[in-house]
């Protein structure tokens, strides 16, 4: 069985005199590139405009330097940081030859004095000496991030941009329902189809009408909430539109097989296939942590306690998983795993029950896992019909 290489370490052997290194630290303005060049004793640094031909042009110069000092460069291979800037620019410097890799930036050991000095050129020998090892073969040296392909990066935003508006939705509601509240209005939805045509015909307990600014602010906000509304479905019909269209297709495939477990809908299943299902993760266990759902434990000589979740995977993934662990035991309550979760909680408190939830919720993750790669369904999970 062929087991997905996670990054951990470069597969390649590393042959430094053939081999140009570069590491570059970006920012908004400017980008300060650092290099390792066979052949020459300094190790350079250019600072450049934020520009990937920038990059380009300055690698090229660096390998025509090394074969003038006799190396033959036959590997040019580059790492940054991932961040605010995303993977952009390892794609454009794959697609001209160069290796590119985004490097995770927790994985990079620093000081941990309790003020480092932190300027870009130390932080380029961070990247550098971190490169290095994991280009050595170095495992944990440090990790890198997987670089998605255009089609699927843009795969995963309609999902979240659903979260956003979901979200702007609850804020506005809330805000409406203060606003009511401060008025002493009680008993009014402003959630209605109708609430903004009723608004004039409210009146306060003193018997007044909506001040002035009060209900302009009420009609506003009203007017964003039915726009943010509108917004969602738009989403959700779209979303619904294209499974349709191409049902085969893979991940859509993943999104109609998950949606038949009965406590599963569309959000869910759109979320957990383009967020981890259609990843390719090792095992169950890298799974797990790619969701955070695992332990932190803190051993030391005699002490040994555990410090709870890790929380350093994907936050919206640990989220829909613990949701999802609830009404998974509200709707398969014969299923195996709610059966090991009420076999373990029984007769503990309801800190047990919180502390367990976490739990089901790892061991659900792997078992849709294993279903969406194996087609076999959990023990004892009741699916829909095939529509």
């Amino acid at each position: 069985m062929t087991v997905a290489n996670d990054l951990k370490k470069s597969l390649v052997a590393l042959e430094q005199d053939s081999t140009l290194i570069g590491v570059i630290e970006l920012s908004e303005s400017s980008w300060l590139i650092g290099g390792l060049v066979p052949g020459v004793a300094r190790e350079p640094l250019k600072k450049q405009g934020a520009e990937p031909e920038a990059v380009l042009k300055v690698l090229h110069r660096w390998r025509d330097e090394a074969e003038r000092a006799g190396r033959r460069i036959t590997r040019v291979a580059v790492a940054f940081e991932a961040g605010r800037d995303g993977l952009w620019l390892a794609r454009w410097l794959r697609a001209r030859g160069v290796e590119a890799y985004a490097i995770h930036p927790t994985s990079v050991a620093v000081s941990r004095e309790h003020r480092r000095a932190k300027t870009d050129r130390i932080d380029i020998r961070l990247l550098k000496r971190s490169f290095v090892g994991w280009l050595r073969g170095e495992p944990e040296h440090c990790r890198m991030v997987a670089i998605p392909t255009l089609q699927a990066e843009d795969a995963r935003r309609p999902n979240r941009e659903h979260e956003r508006l979901v979200g702007a939705r609850t804020a506005l509601i809330n805000q409406l329902k203060s606003t009511f509240a401060r008025l002493g209005i009680r008993g009014f939805k402003p959630t209605l189809r109708k609430a903004p045509e009723r608004l004039a015909a409210l009146r306060t307990p003193e018997g007044e009408p909506i001040p002035t600014n009060s209900l302009d602010e009420l009609q506003r906000t009203m007017a964003r909430l039915r726009l943010v509304k509108d917004q969602i479905k738009q989403l959700e019909t779209t979303r619904l539109e294209r499974i349709d269209k191409a049902p085969t297709d893979g991940p859509h495939a993943m999104i109609r097989l998950l949606a038949r477990v009965l406590g599963i809908g569309i959000e869910t299943a759109d979320t957990l296939v383009h967020e981890v299902l259609s990843r390719e993760l090792r095992d169950g266990r890298a799974v797990a942590r790619y969701a955070g759902l695992t332990g932190s434990p803190d051993e030391s000589g005699k002490r040994r306690r555990e410090k709870g979740l890790a929380r350093a995977g994907n936050a919206r993934v640990r989220c829909a998983m613990i949701q999802l662990a609830w009404r998974f035991l509200m709707h398969q309550k014969d299923s195996a795993l709610a059966c090991w979760y009420r076999s373990r909680t029984q007769a503990g408190a309801r800190d047990a029950r919180k502390t367990m939830i976490v739990a089901l919720a790892r061991k659900l993750l792997i078992a849709l896992w294993r279903f969406v790669r194996t087609g076999v369904a959990p023990e004892g999970v009741v699916l829909r019909a095939v529509a």
